[in-house]
């Protein structure tokens, strides 16, 4: 048996896995790189070729998506609730928020990010960052007005949809940009999520992984 892998960078999207395996009290070796991976450590390119984070890997099993990880952990661990399955009520809707949570809010997030923070300030472009502001502020709507009237994403519990989502809203929270997109209900929404055990162990494992260094 071999111990499963995650490759982290802290705060980036492999929080989602990071977040899932503490909630499943799962065994695992953290890796954690420094951002970005693909330019401040150079070896990690021969082990993803992608150069992005996160990478999992489980034995033979090897993954680049934060949300399929997310739903690859639910689905071969035993002893908990934190999918939801076909038959369930709210299974499409399920699958509709873990697509939803990277595909639509942290895309433009990543755009964001990119033009108005991270590129050289001669490429930064203010317009993209604000079209894209918008749009992630529009999109988050959709999450508000659900937050309106319940407590989790589906199925009325905690899901790996509330870590696709809440991440989202995790990362805008830490980026002045897109802090002030963030709705009253979702600010509490973020706050609950914040109480969880899972939650707490993941930020605190994140911060005491010493991080990766070129020669180590």
């Amino acid at each position: 048996m071999t111990t499963p892998k995650l490759y982290h960078c802290r705060n980036a999207r492999s929080f989602r896995p990071l977040w899932a395996l503490e909630e499943l009290g799962m065994e695992y070796e953290l890796i954690n790189l420094p951002f970005p991976p693909r330019v401040q450590y150079k070896p990690y390119l021969e082990i993803n070729p992608l150069g992005t984070i996160p990478f999992y890997t489980d034995g033979t099993v090897k993954m680049t998506e934060s949300t399929a990880i997310c739903e690859y952990l639910g689905q071969t661990q035993e002893g908990h609730d934190l999918i939801i399955r076909p038959g369930e009520k709210d299974y499409g809707a399920y699958l509709n928020w873990m697509f939803f949570s990277d595909a639509t809010l942290t895309f433009p997030q990543t755009l964001v990010l990119r033009y108005e923070m991270l590129e050289a300030k001669n490429r930064r472009q203010p317009q993209v960052a604000d079209d894209y502001r918008m749009w992630f502020a529009g999109r988050l709507m959709s999450v508000d007005r659900h937050l309106e009237h319940n407590l989790w994403m589906a199925g009325g519990r905690f899901t790996m949809a509330d870590i696709a989502i809440g991440y989202a809203i995790l990362l805008a929270s830490v980026l002045p940009p897109l802090e002030k997109c963030i709705t009253s209900s979702c600010k509490v929404y973020l706050d609950r999520l914040r109480e969880r055990p899972g939650f707490q162990s993941a930020q605190s494992r994140q911060k005491e992984t010493p991080v990766v260094q070129i020669g180590d």
